[in-house]
């Protein structure tokens, strides 16, 4: 068996152990259907759970995947098409455990250097673009065939009691629940004011019951942050072909440090007990410091931009104390500073991008623009009143 054989055999195994982890989330955040049990000091698997509840969380995992796929192939293909060499997607599976989605995403493998900037525009860019139009087309289907309002009464048949007037009764007064609220960004707003029925549209901390507005939310939420435009992202390949080295790592190492700014807004509060501060501040310094070293600037300036961005997020917090970021994202930003990186290589070949690829890279960018979603999942403990 030789080496190419083994890679398509590991590239099946994990499409199939991802189909089964993001069904078996889709199950689960969808439904209820939990095949994974948390219990005090042990996770256990529910033995509650059904061939019948793994059928209902295909509306969640094929779709779902189906957008990923098609975002992965339209990288693949285009490579395929300017004879670069491109492994098949690796799927990232991740275990059906509470509050997973089944999945970390798919990548593929350029497996030679790309030298015209161009092709690398074009590689860059035709992933984001195929994989929106394939969750637009989701999307479309979730809105338009919403069913009926009643319908949250079977996933939750607690709120019959109180009839469609059921917010006013159940947030924050069930006590060991976990309230889970889906954030909007402004392509969702879209399709909720003109595509769908305003007398069966969902409560927004109901959405993850829907399972095709459920799937075409996360996959926004992917495409919006391969498309930011930064480092080697695909957003950051589409701004390079725009804008060119020099001004690319210039907006890319503001955008970046703007990502982190936002994402860290209210972590470290000035109302928090000294004893907490002391240990806190210092250690999210230094890990704004680790993110911060993508930039690839001297110590002495990392460490200076990490102290400025810590005192005035602080000093946010003071002023604005209600106003927070989503701290989810700094898991993102670290990886990208310790591991993708915030400057883009240069190309061997940087001719002009012609009429055509400009206009579908600022597309590009507006769709990243109407894809992301500032605080996209918001989970706190019920208290009662």
């Amino acid at each position: 068996m030789n080496k190419e054989t083994k890679r398509v055999i590991l590239q099946v195994f994990l499409f199939i152990l991802t189909f089964l982890t993001t069904t078996l989330a889709g199950a689960s955040w969808c439904f209820g259907k939990t095949f994974i049990a948390v219990v005090p000091f042990d996770i256990i698997m529910d033995r509650s759970f059904t061939l019948n509840d793994f059928w209902s969380g295909l509306h969640f995992s094929v779709p779902f995947l189906l957008i990923l796929t098609v975002h992965e192939f339209g990288h693949y293909l285009t490579a395929r098409k300017n004879d670069v060499a491109s492994s098949l997607p690796y799927y990232i599976p991740m275990p059906p455990i509470p509050f997973s989605i089944g999945t970390m995403g798919a990548i593929i493998r350029l497996r030679q250097r790309i030298n015209s900037l161009k092709v690398n525009f074009d590689i860059g860019i035709a992933g984001p673009l195929a994989g929106f139009v394939m969750a637009l087309i989701v999307l479309f289907y979730g809105f338009s065939n919403l069913p009926p309002a009643e319908y949250i009464f079977e996933i939750h048949p607690e709120y019959k009691q109180y009839g469609l007037a059921y917010a006013d009764h159940v947030y924050g007064n069930q006590e060991g629940v976990i309230d889970v609220v889906i954030g909007k960004n402004l392509l969702f707003l879209f399709f909720e004011k003109f595509v769908a029925d305003p007398e069966r549209m969902p409560d927004p901390h109901e959405i993850m019951h829907y399972p095709y507005l459920f799937s075409g939310f996360l996959a926004l939420i992917f495409t919006a942050l391969n498309l930011l435009p930064i480092g080697q992202l695909d957003g950051g390949h589409v701004l390079y072909g725009l804008v060119g080295y020099k001004n690319h790592k210039l907006i890319a190492s503001g955008v970046f440090i703007l990502f982190i700014f936002y994402a860290g807004l209210g972590l470290v509060h000035p109302l928090q007990p000294m004893s907490d501060l002391i240990f806190y501040a210092p250690a999210y310094v230094i890990f704004l410091v680790l993110c911060l070293r993508g930039l690839r600037l001297s110590t002495q300036n990392t460490v200076m931009i990490a102290l400025l961005i810590f005192a005035v997020q602080f000093v946010w917090a003071w002023l604005q104390p209600t106003v927070n970021g989503f701290t989810g994202w700094l898991l993102f930003a670290f990886i990208i500073g310790r591991l993708a990186g915030v400057e883009h290589p240069r190309a061997e070949i940087e001719e002009p991008l012609d009429v055509n690829r400009q206009i579908l890279g600022w597309i590009a960018l507006i769709i990243f623009v109407i894809c992301f979603s500032p605080y996209p999942i918001e989970m706190s403990a019920a208290i009662p009143e």
